[in-house]
């Protein structure tokens, strides 16, 4: 038998879980390459050979994305498998072009062959974008369970940036395991939400292994949430799905890959963000869940905002700081730092790109369309710094930080600044109350 040759395209995540429960041990194929892309740095490595299985001695490269066609001849690749998210369609189908055109197929993995079954009864939380809401919903559905005595063991998308070794299968249940797992800013902000709350976090490289893991956990475990990334589809088969949508970006949820698919499979759908967004665009939302979902559950929700101290916002020409992702690959305009200039009366926002240095100048350079934000990329220590020294060199009264976690705690900001905190908040009924119990019952928990 000819083992086909494969190319697995990916952006550090969906990628491996692709290889790890579709080609892993698989004789039929030999995957001679992933090719990275979205994400700073994550090329020029390799998935190592403790990870890729007995057919990979050698552990499998990590290439740029620009090489593709000409990996594509160089291994003579029948199959390449499109593996990472929050993408156009018409960028999926670039791609697309760009495989065929150099000879081989476009591939694209569904659910059936790349979902884990849980023992555990599990929740999942996706999105049709980054920066919808995705993370508060998943706050939100954790202590509706936890207040029922229930103990829940939270799974989050991968972020596999450092030593995959290492990164195998990684626990979350105080602060300081940040530290102790060398976790980027990004990967602060979605784990540390969460053990501040006292709940557990696992994430990871190898996701059959962390869900067992999880299933099996020392403090205990009667559900499993995965908490998805991006607009990705889970890595685990729900038996409840949950996917929040954003009226900021209304028609997204049906033009981005595969934010339609976490939309098509869910069972329930919240619609965030209603406080501050025009009325015709959650009415477009509604009309887009109705055209390809109507029978999912439509919960009405908003995301009222507070901050620390709103005298550093008022009549003050402010510098906003966004999530990094939500602005990059996101491509937000409005997000809850923009919404608390507006509500608390800032005289100006600050544009940041006259004061840029190193990497995030690099970032607008990737990512034009950011405009006036500042962008909290914090993927290595040399873009942490380069944080610190454009906020500490901006032309600014103060600043507003609209990351989920207090960025004072690991760098120094040297201007006057404020937090701003946003949770999910449900308008009328149905609401997610009515759903957990429903949840609660169904399986007897």
């Amino acid at each position: 038998m000819i083992k086909k040759n494969v190319i697995i395209i990916g952006a550090a995540g969906r990628d491996f879980h692709n290889f790890n429960t579709c080609y892993r041990d698989n004789d039929s194929y030999n995957v001679v390459a992933f090719t990275a892309a979205q994400i700073p740095d994550i090329d020029g490595r390799k998935y190592p050979k403790e990870l890729a299985g007995k057919l990979y001695p050698e552990g499998i490269p990590v290439y740029a994305e620009s090489s593709l066609p000409e990996l594509i001849k160089k291994f003579n690749v029948s199959d390449c498998v499109f593996s990472y998210s929050d993408v156009t369609y018409h960028k999926v189908m670039s791609v697309s072009a760009i495989v065929n055109s150099a000879g081989a197929n476009f591939v694209l993995l569904g659910p059936a062959d790349t979902m884990v079954k849980s023992t555990k009864p599990l929740i999942a939380i996706g999105a049709i974008r980054t920066g919808c809401g995705k993370s508060q919903t998943s706050r939100k559905v954790i202590e509706l369970l936890m207040a029922k005595g229930l103990k829940v063991v939270a799974v989050r998308h991968p972020m596999p940036y450092g030593d995959l070794n290492a990164q195998k299968v990684q626990r979350f249940a105080e602060v300081e395991d940040l530290e102790l797992h060398k976790c980027t800013v990004e990967e602060m902000e979605e784990y540390e939400p969460h053990v501040v709350r006292g709940n557990v976090i696992y994430a990871g490289v190898d996701y059959e292994a962390i869900l067992r893991a999880a299933e099996k956990d020392p403090s205990g475990c009667d559900v499993i949430l995965w908490d998805g990334g991006n607009n990705d589809f889970p890595f685990y088969k729900p038996d409840l799905m949950i996917t929040v949508t954003d009226p900021h970006r209304a028609g997204h949820e049906l033009k981005y890959y595969p934010g339609e698919v976490t939309l098509r499979i869910a069972d329930v759908v919240v619609i965030n963000k209603m406080d501050s967004s025009a009325p015709h665009d959650i009415q477009t939302v509604r009309d887009n869940i109705q055209k390809v979902n109507p029978e999912a559950i439509v919960i009405d929700g908003a995301s009222p905002i507070t901050v620390d101290d709103f005298s550093l916002i008022r009549g003050k020409r402010v510098l906003v700081v966004e999530d990094g992702p939500t602005l990059t690959h996101g491509e937000m305009k409005l997000g809850a730092g923009v919404v608390a200039a507006r509500k608390f009366g800032a005289a100006e926002l600050v544009d940041p790109r006259p004061y840029t240095v190193g990497r995030l100048s690099e970032t607008f350079r990737l990512y034009p369309g950011i405009g006036s934000l500042l962008p909290a990329m914090g993927y290595g220590e040399q873009q942490l710094k380069d944080l610190e020294e454009t906020i500490n060199n901006t032309d600014c009264d103060s600043v507003i930080i609209a990351t989920p976690i207090d960025l004072n705690r690991i760098i120094n900001i040297k201007k006057p600044n404020t937090r701003v905190y946003y949770d999910l908040q449900e308008i009328g009924k149905p609401d997610l109350t009515e759903v957990i119990d429903e949840f609660i019952k169904k399986f007897s928990l």
